[in-house]
């Protein structure tokens, strides 16, 4: 299984728009932070972990020709906004599954609502909606996926456990049920937004108290604002915790 970060940052991307600060300005590329996602990869699959808003310049970059499944963390624009360039890929394979929450598909219906409706002379993203819940695994192309809830503020959002591998981003609280499921890990992506408290996401301390509640055997930051310039925090990390950067890659 292969794993590839299409983007590593908050909201906003680093750098920010009319920001001057030594990150946003920083000529260092494990700096410059598209919108939070992940490419996951095996036999022959390829499964998007978000369509950020970012989403066309990531598949780019990436060389995306196919995708087999979408799962969805939450329906927050910077996670989502990028459902319309999917479009491209409707044309060469056709409707794509896609996966998330019942609170999600709300938000994406009031969203997207063109999407739902039948189809007109102009082109729209062509989905096959799905609707699972933390908890209650499920089989992609052959893999079992567990998902997940984890809380950002007020909104229940999915992680994903593929066997040894766990992917979890904006929230600022994981349930003592989705910390069991997070057991046993060879590598957990986790969300860390700074150093200072954050109302709907885990700031570092935070962060890596549930690394060393969930000790797996390597960790990876993301979902990172320009709080953090990548030479200057990653060396300070605690063995096995690393900050993530757009197109690092990894196998498990």
């Amino acid at each position: 299984m292969n794993v590839t970060f299409l983007g590593t940052g908050t909201s906003v991307g680093v750098p920010a728009i009319g920001c001057d600060c030594a990150t946003c300005l920083s000529e260092d590329p494990r700096d410059k932070r598209l919108r939070v996602s992940i490419l996951v990869e095996y036999d022959g699959h390829s499964i998007l972990i978000d369509p950020s808003t970012d989403f066309r310049e990531q598949a780019l970059r990436a060389g995306i020709r196919h995708l087999d499944a979408v799962l969805v963390t939450h329906s927050h624009a910077d996670h989502v906004f990028g459902i319309d360039d999917l479009r491209p890929l409707n044309y060469r394979q056709g409707a794509i599954q896609m996966y998330a929450n019942d609170q999600a598909w709300k938000g994406l219906r009031r969203m997207f609502s063109y999407v739902f409706q039948p189809p007109t002379q102009s082109s729209q993203p062509q989905i096959i909606p799905h609707t699972i819940a933390g908890g209650v695994p499920l089989s992609l192309c052959g893999q079992p996926v567990t998902p997940l809830d984890v809380e950002h503020g007020n909104m229940t959002v999915l992680g994903f456990r593929f066997e040894n591998f766990a992917y979890v981003t904006d929230c600022n609280l994981i349930p003592d049920a989705s910390c069991d499921i997070l057991s046993g890990l060879d590598v957990l992506i986790l969300d860390c937004v700074r150093y200072r408290p954050h109302p709907t996401h885990l700031h570092l301390e935070e962060s890596l108290r549930y690394v060393e509640r969930l000790k797996p055997k390597k960790t990876y930051l993301t979902h990172i604002a320009h709080d953090f310039r990548h030479a200057e925090v990653n060396p300070t990390l605690p063995p096995g915790v690393e900050l993530a950067y757009d197109g690092l890659k990894f196998e498990v």
